[in-house]
């Protein structure tokens, strides 16, 4: 027999790859961190001996969830600043509060809660932009969650640094401290076109190639945006970005919610991707990203939360109900967005943006490990004719009760392993103290 350290029996597994697959009575063999086979579960047991047998008999064992889009640390500022549009909420609250707290505490508190907050609701990896990269990046070891890491530019002075060159200088060597950790890795992230300027979009479009990584970045959020970037430029933001170099695989398009057919034929054609965040768009009143028009392009989309602040959960499970039933009804069709294509979008999707779809997002061998299972005995999940309409429609992140990153257990039996819920408490209560009294 061949020895793994883990094998995880389940009743049900969506692998993802293949596309539409539902594997009943399977089993997937980890060692060293990433997976070895997935096999039938009778074949697994008598082919691998394990140190540790996981039976998940009332479960569906998937990929873990990739968050494409989020501001871990505005875990802090979480119902701070409800109910405004996007410029306001930016501008009169958002923007006033992180000029009085953000610093390297701050982020890496908030940050760490919000990994835990991410962890128990099965999200496996997040694509994260702020301030203070560092502070995330040890955030993020602690709770042993796979993260991408945002080396933010934006032009104007924060505690963090004092102009676009100071960000990008700060985030490159963030990024050079951190480059031998396997669940960290790094995208060049310029805040959006109407606080980048022309210079250092060239740079970074440049950058992004010299390090093979991709560019996160707020693209057509609002049609208010879109206007005053034409008036300032003479060109709807997009093109604008194409101009200077940024438009191509290595884009990953935040929101992308007033798209012209122009555009979303750019977007195809240069083969960018779009973190596609419903929740926040709703709530901001931003408006509907066309997603079912970009699926039907070929556009690759994933799914992202955005910050606690304006959306305010950190929960995937959310959000691939409401992609899903938003893209049905504005397209007035209900095929649009199955239920496989949504899981495909919160996963492979997201871990394909990120340049990551060949070590995680699918449970094929020679990935990353990089597990979620969701027990469907409750009463609300009974009775499951179809795991992944299930998983989609059905189930929350409350049925999330085993979660791996690596190999390595963080959920077990719905409780966060190495992670201390009561100091993270006193943490989150000691700084909303702090903001109220500032």
């Amino acid at each position: 027999m061949q020895n793994v350290d883990t094998l995880i029996v389940a009743a049900q597994v969506l692998p993802i790859e293949p596309e539409g697959v539902v594997l009943t009575d399977h089993a997937v063999a980890i060692s060293g961190g990433k997976i070895v086979a997935l096999a039938p579960a009778a074949q697994a047991l008598a082919t691998y001996s394990a140190k540790s047998v996981v039976r998940l008999d009332r479960h569906v064992l998937m990929p873990g969830l990739v968050n494409l889009h989020c501001h871990a640390a505005m875990t802090l500022m979480r119902g701070l600043a409800d109910d405004l549009p996007l410029m306001a909420w930016l501008q009169d609250r958002v923007w006033p509060v992180e000029g009085k707290h953000v610093g390297d505490d701050f982020v890496h508190d908030g940050s760490l809660i919000a990994a835990a907050e991410m962890l128990r609701g099965g999200i496996t990896c997040v694509n994260d932009m702020y301030f203070f990269p560092g502070a995330t990046a040890r955030a993020m070891l602690r709770a042993g969650m796979r993260a991408t890491l945002g080396i933010i530019a934006i032009e104007f002075p924060s505690a963090y640094a004092a102009d676009a060159a100071g960000y990008l200088a700060k985030g490159l060597a963030t990024r050079e401290a951190y480059l031998g950790e396997s669940t960290l890795s790094f995208c060049l992230a310029p805040h959006a076109p109407y606080t980048v300027g022309d210079e250092t979009l060239r740079k970074i479009a440049t950058l992004a190639e010299e390090l093979d990584v991709p560019i996160h970045m707020h693209v057509h959020e609002t049609r208010d945006e879109i206007a005053q970037e034409v008036e300032r430029h003479k060109v709807r933001p997009l093109w604008r970005l194409r101009g200077l170099g940024l438009v191509s695989p290595r884009l990953i398009a935040v929101h992308a919610v007033h798209l012209d057919d122009s555009e979303l034929d750019l977007l195809a054609r240069e083969g960018a991707s779009v973190a596609h965040c419903p929740a926040s768009n709703l709530k901001l009143a931003s408006g509907i990203a066309p997603v079912a028009a970009m699926l039907a392009r070929g556009i690759n989309v994933g799914v992202g939360t955005d910050g606690a602040a304006s959306n305010n959960r950190l929960d995937l499970f959310s959000e691939m109900r409401l992609a899903s039933l938003l893209a049905k009804g504005a397209s007035g069709e209900a095929r649009v967005l199955d239920a496989h294509a949504t899981l495909r979008m919160a996963t492979l999707g997201g871990a394909r943006a990120l340049g990551l779809d060949n070590a995680i997002g699918s449970l094929l061998p020679g990935k990353w490990a990089d597990l979620t299972a969701v027990e469907l005995s409750s009463l609300e999940t009974l009775p499951c004719f179809d795991a992944a309409s299930h998983i989609a429609y059905v189930a929350g992140r409350e049925h999330v009760s085993h979660v791996w990153v690596g190999g390595e257990a963080r959920v077990t039996e719905g409780e966060l392993i190495g992670i201390d819920v009561a100091t993270l408490k006193e943490k989150a209560l000691w700084w909303k103290q702090r903001i109220v009294q500032a």
